[in-house]
């Protein structure tokens, strides 16, 4: 977890961001006024395809390599000499630094995240450089700096009694990284640089922590000094340890205390995997063998939340780390011990989600990733990023550290059950128990879909909003924030005084012949509630759900929206027996929402700054009552590429819906019945 805690203070400050900040005067904004750097890279390409062993995306090790450094260009070219921070132009916003007092933090965050890319192309290219600087020479020169009381990069030693703080995350990366290329990082070191460095990063790694993925960060440090004859707090390391087991839900997926999201694979999986390899095996073999255990299930899960192409979710916070959440494919591939594993559909997943942002004009400002998904996106930003902390996607090229013997690295691209498991006309359904995740695969699109069940309030600055609240998340279509006008893309809106509340509390009840069910109440009134039924078909999704509220308000459904990607959005509506469709298309998707039943009407709602991948976009939004006489809300959402118009049978997969004692009928157009049974 990324927490707010980067100083002492900030998070009092974060967590100020509830209800009482419209009464609060905004501090004044800071900026380090870093200029922005004399040139722009180019856009990312990938040279000399290997359409041999890579068909699908050209992309093999050598390539992977090239992207780590075009990457590690970006950020050094802020750096001209071996003094100048890795420090870069601020992104206007809620990010910080937001006082002078948090700008080492800052740059220690870009010196330390850098280095996942960089300490993987080291060990192979010792003398690399980059703008005229010897990339080995500069990393050792501003570890000394860290610990030296005259630099204003210097870190203090946490204080006895200070708590847990940024500090603490950045020295467990760069413990990865110590851990990875030694011989590069450490080994050359000066003695004195060596121990003052141990007494600074144990200061933090033997103390407090935050009680979910940040407990790595202290066994990192602690393991890295123990390994090179430093005393440790072997007590606390065991402990630690000890307590990241208890997070494991089952089917490769860690509770991150307390969501789901990617924190399970680019923390609880990375560092558990790296830190058994590099230390545990032969320190702790036990514990080792029961993270590999829990790696295992990795391959037969997480692929299918992947589109076909690789694209992957924009789902959780900290989603401008984007593509580090790959890095558990290659991992497969470092001393492989589970069979069958399909290595080269694992790396065209890697690949792909590389090639979905780096080709992506908007990925870079100012030779920087941006805080976002494709370009700057600010509802997707949480408060403790920096600009530097985007540089947590390198973990990507962690996979680096795996042989180029690998079969990872070795095997031809595929794509895996989407070329004969996946039929057209289908869809395919992966239900995870443990973290209770539905998983769902849509062949005539490509498409992937995810639906968990989360319950975090407002309060929560990090977890209580779009990032976690939708009802479902598709690869296709990234999720849009909400809008004060009650703009909603796939969640509920209900109207409370005079604003717009989503839902954010729900509770997973059951999966049962293709249906997903959950209740879900509102987070300031229980009055309203609702019991969801969602039943994913092969162009879309038909919801059904049941008014469990007591009290009557108004509320919208919406779907998933589309960008504006060329000017205008196309509207139209069908009548296709008795019911009307309404449809836009932005040229690359179509969507159709068709009330069923206890909708009054649909809107299709344009929006501004709404969108991680536009400026402007269009959702359609299905508008009712909680009124007790609407028992049922039964609607498709519907999707296909565009180019062809939906047929009257794409647009009506559901003859009715007819609601019954328990809960609902639904009849397929091919005859089929459908029982929805909810539960309380």
């Amino acid at each position: 977890m990324r927490h707010a805690l980067i100083v002492p203070g900030l998070l009092a400050a974060t967590l100020a961001l509830g209800p009482a900040r419209a009464q609060t005067p905004a501090a004044p904004y800071f900026d380090t006024y870093v200029a922005p750097a004399a040139t722009k890279l180019p856009l990312f390409a990938v040279q000399q395809p290997d359409r041999q062993l890579s068909p699908f995306t050209g992309m093999t090790r050598r390539h992977w390599q090239d992207a780590a450094r075009y990457l590690l260009s970006g950020a050094f070219s802020y750096v001209h000499g071996l003094d100048d921070p890795m420090q870069f132009p601020k992104q206007p916003g809620k990010t910080y630094p937001r006082t002078a007092s948090q700008v080492p933090t800052e740059k220690l965050e870009g010196l330390c995240r850098t280095l996942f890319m960089a300490a993987p192309l080291l060990k192979e290219e010792p003398d690399l450089t980059l703008n005229g600087v010897k990339v080995a020479d500069y990393y050792r020169h501003q570890l000394a700096l860290l610990v030296d009381p005259q630099s204003v990069s210097y870190i203090q030693p946490r204080a006895k009694d200070g708590g847990p703080s940024q500090n603490l995350v950045e020295f467990g990366g760069l413990s990865v990284a110590l851990f990875a290329a030694p011989e590069i990082l450490w080994d050359p070191l000066p003695q004195a640089t060596k121990d003052q460095l141990a007494a600074t990063m144990l200061s933090y790694g033997d103390g407090p922590t935050v009680p979910q993925n940040w407990r790595y960060f202290n066994i990192f440090i602690l393991s890295f000094y123990q390994s090179r004859g430093y005393q440790a707090n072997t007590k606390l390391l065991e402990e630690y340890l000890q307590k990241q087991l208890t997070h494991y839900r089952g089917q490769g997926w860690y509770d991150d205390a307390p969501t789901f999201d990617y924190y399970s694979m680019w923390a609880f999986q990375l560092y558990g995997k790296l830190w058994s390899h590099y230390y545990g095996q032969q320190h702790y073999p036990q514990v080792a063998s029961q993270l590999a255990a829990n790696f295992a299930p990795l391959q037969d899960t997480y692929p299918y939340q992947f589109g076909r192409d690789g694209t992957m979710l924009m789902w959780g916070r900290s989603i401008s780390y984007r593509f580090g959440a790959v890095v558990p494919f290659p991992l497969m591939g470092l001393a492989p011990t589970v069979p069958g594993t399909n290595f080269g559909w694992m790396r065209r997943i890697a690949s792909g989600a590389l090639l979905q942002f780096l080709q992506n004009p908007d990925f870079l400002q100012d030779n920087v990733p941006t805080l976002g998904f494709y370009g700057a996106f600010e509802p997707a930003v949480q408060a403790y990023s920096c600009r530097g902390s985007v540089y947590w996607l390198g973990k990507a090229f962690l996979g680096l550290l795996v042989p180029a013997s690998s079969p990872f690295w070795t095997a031809t691209e595929n794509e895996g059950p989407w070329v004969s498991e996946f039929k057209p006309g289908t869809v395919f359904n992966k239900f995870e128990a443990g973290p209770n995740i539905l998983v769902t695969d849509y062949p005539n699109v490509g498409a992937a879909e995810l639906r968990d069940a989360p319950h975090q309030p407002a309060s929560d600055p990090y977890r209580g909003n779009e990032s976690y609240d939708r009802l479902s998340y598709n690869t296709a279509f990234p999720w849009q924030a909400d809008g004060p006008r009650g703009e909603v893309a796939m969640n509920y809106v209900f109207k409370q005084a005079d604003k717009w509340e989503p839902l954010r509390f729900y509770t997973f009840k059951k999966y049962a012949d293709g249906v997903y069910y959950r209740t879900a109440e509102l987070e300031t009134n229980k009055n309203i509630r609702l019991r969801l039924a969602d039943m994913p078909l092969p162009n879309g999704i038909l919801r059904v759900d049941q008014n469990a509220s007591t009290e009557a308000t108004a509320l919208r459904l919406g779907h998933y929206a589309l960008p504006n990607l060329t000017g205008t959005i196309k509207r139209t509506t069908r009548k296709v027996k008795g019911h009307q469709a309404s449809i836009i298309d932005n040229g690359t998707y179509q969507l159709a929402l068709v009330p069923l039943a206890g909708w009054d009407r649909v809107e299709a709602v344009d929006a501004t700054g709404l969108h991680p991948a536009a400026k402007t976009s269009t959702v359609l939004d299905a508008v009712g009552s909680t009124a007790p006489a609407t028992r049922l809300y039964a609607t498709l959402l519907l999707w296909k590429k565009s180019g062809a118009p939906f047929t009257d049978a794409e647009l009506l997969p559901v003859r009715q819906v007819a609601p019954g004692a328990s809960g609902a009928t639904a009849t397929l157009a091919d005859g089929r019945r459908q029982l929805i049974t909810f539960s309380e």
